[in-house]
């Protein structure tokens, strides 16, 4: 294993904390040196297009397809994601080596201090369609309007009166030591997207040394969540456009997942919650049948076809 070892991270401020977070991480479990790991930035599309939503111009590989070249070109040995910006299929030859322990899933609210406090047809800032269906089920007069870009992009729209409020994760508010903005709005509220506040590293399935390396910083009970969120993701089918929510937690000796599908309106909306005695898969996708088997038609349509 050569050195120093390269880390592939988007450019943003949240991006480039993550992968130190990664860094310290490695270097704590290793006794590496300071200088062991080099963070090489790359633009990715998602961060040069900003003024349509992510559906209409690629997906989630927009935060991907980069990296994955970076990988597959040998430019960079692991790259550094949020893991709910990466989208379910991924190629073949690229595994998900280690998660590191999950902060807060949770949304916050930043413009009033619930969504029932909102004024009469406020227009809230999201490129989310799960935020924006969830919104819409409980105030259907929301007017949401694209917010893209990174935080300090989106608080600046807001700033200068573009929506009057905004979601932004909890979790990265909370990495970029801003834990004091906005108001956390309960899971039982608003579930989160899958997989929000995980931080996942990729390699190589053939680099065998980077996949040991990364094991021990592996935080198993987020990856055994996230496994379970995303699978429900396949299950359904779902893409970027899919207004889908799932959140997978501890129970006792167990695990508790909570999932919904949702028209873009919010107007149709089916949730259910599974305890997961076993395989966390086919718990997860188990769920996902039945909610698609007992939304109505026009809901089931958003994910069968």
């Amino acid at each position: 294993m050569t050195q120093p070892l390269r880390l592939g991270t988007r450019g943003s401020p949240l991006a480039l904390t993550q992968a130190k977070m990664v860094i310290a991480a490695l270097t704590a479990a290793h006794g590496l040196a300071a200088d062991a790991i080099q963070v090489v930035p790359i633009r990715t599309s998602g961060d040069r297009i900003q003024d349509r939503a992510l559906a209409d111009v690629g997906g989630k590989a927009l935060w991907t397809k980069e990296l994955d070249r970076a990988l597959f070109d040998g430019d960079i040995d692991f790259a550094v994601h949020s893991m709910k910006d990466v989208e379910t299929i991924r190629p073949d030859r690229i595994v998900i080596a280690a998660m590191l322990d999950r902060a807060d899933p949770r949304d916050r609210l930043i413009g009033a201090e619930s969504v029932t406090d909102l004024p009469r047809q406020a227009r809230v800032g999201t490129s989310s369609p799960r935020r924006a269906a969830q919104l819409r089920r409980i105030r259907p007069d929301i007017r949401p309007v694209l917010f893209r870009g990174n935080v300090a992009t989106r608080l600046a729209k807001l700033e200068a009166g573009e929506a009057e409020a905004t979601l932004l994760a909890a979790a990265g508010l909370d990495r970029l030591g801003q834990p004091d903005i906005g108001h956390p709005i309960d899971t039982h509220d608003m579930l989160p997207a899958p997989a929000q506040g995980a931080v996942g590293i990729e390699t190589l399935g053939e680099r065998e040394d980077i996949r040991m390396l990364l094991a021990a910083i592996d935080h198993r009970d987020t990856s055994l969540a996230v496994m379970a969120e995303r699978a429900f993701l396949a299950a359904l089918g779902a893409d970027c456009r899919s207004p889908v929510a799932a959140l997978a937690e501890r129970q006792g000796d167990g695990w508790r997942l909570r999932a919904e599908i949702l028209s873009g309106d919010g107007a149709l909306w089916e949730a259910d919650d599974t305890v997961i005695a076993g395989d966390h898969v086919a718990a997860a996708g188990a769920l996902a049948r039945a909610l698609l088997d007992r939304a109505a038609p026009d809901l089931r349509m958003l994910f069968t076809g």
